[in-house]
């Protein structure tokens, strides 16, 4: 039997026809990923690649989008019961968040994959962006929520695409500021679908330190008489 796993990019064949799969098109995406943050696409045609190889329905449609990118060779590898997970891994690149009857979330400063899968089922999920550490100038998100929520913030700077589609849910979206729309700006492209739930991406500035207001605080003082001591008091202190 021929093996219809392999997707190779020197020359078609009548495997060519074989479907991809959800797992394949990660794999070309993070190729694709890879490039960009390397500087051999542009954004424009990273979305591009980006936008075909989710819409791709065959190997056959994926092989021209990566056969001109380093690390397609490993990208047509089949995944064999020899391979280790270590091995697998690496080349698909992607994260997976799933709250089903429960939370998730990710906060703070937190290490962002090229590709993330979250799942919402009757739960719900929580994406901080403003001070994660991002994989490139792009992140590709997979969220579908069902009786479920997802929110998402994003800084000022990070353009959002939204590609979703709501099914008696909704997907509420602020719309993009103008840090977001220099070339090089960083990019949140959203796939996939709300069931019954709703996504809201809400866009607010970076958490800075607050300064101690007037008449707020402490005073330190050294004092030596009687015996050398260290005096603190509320600053609103008359003494």
């Amino acid at each position: 039997m021929a093996d219809n796993s392999w997707m190779d990019p020197q020359g078609f064949n009548e495997n060519s026809r074989l479907r991809a799969s959800d797992a394949d098109r990660d794999t070309a995406a993070a190729v694709v990923n890879n490039a960009m943050a390397e500087g051999r696409l542009t954004t424009e045609e990273h979305s591009d690649r980006l936008d075909a190889i989710y819409a791709a329905k065959t190997h056959a449609e994926l092989v021209p989008l990566l056969e001109d990118l380093p690390g397609h060779a490993a990208a047509r590898l089949p995944a064999t019961a020899s391979m280790t997970a270590a091995e697998v891994a690496p080349a698909r690149r992607g994260g997976r968040i799933v709250a089903i009857f429960a939370g998730a979330s990710r906060k703070g400063t937190w290490q962002a994959e090229p590709v993330i899968n979250m799942l919402a089922v009757f739960g719900g999920a929580e994406l901080d962006f403003r001070e994660a550490i991002l994989p490139g100038k792009e992140v590709v998100l997979h969220a579908n929520c069902v009786f479920g929520g997802i929110e998402i913030v994003v800084p000022p700077e990070m353009r959002v695409v939204d590609n979703g589609i709501a099914i008696l849910g909704g997907r509420e979206i602020a719309g993009n500021a103008d840090e977001s729309a220099t070339p090089d700006a960083p990019v949140l492209r959203i796939e996939g679908f709300c069931v019954f739930g709703g996504i809201e991406v809400q866009r607010k500035a970076r958490k800075t330190a607050k300064a101690l207001k007037p008449g707020k605080g402490v005073n330190v003082s050294f004092e030596s008489n009687p015996v050398p001591s260290i005096r603190i008091r509320s600053a609103d202190s008359d003494d």
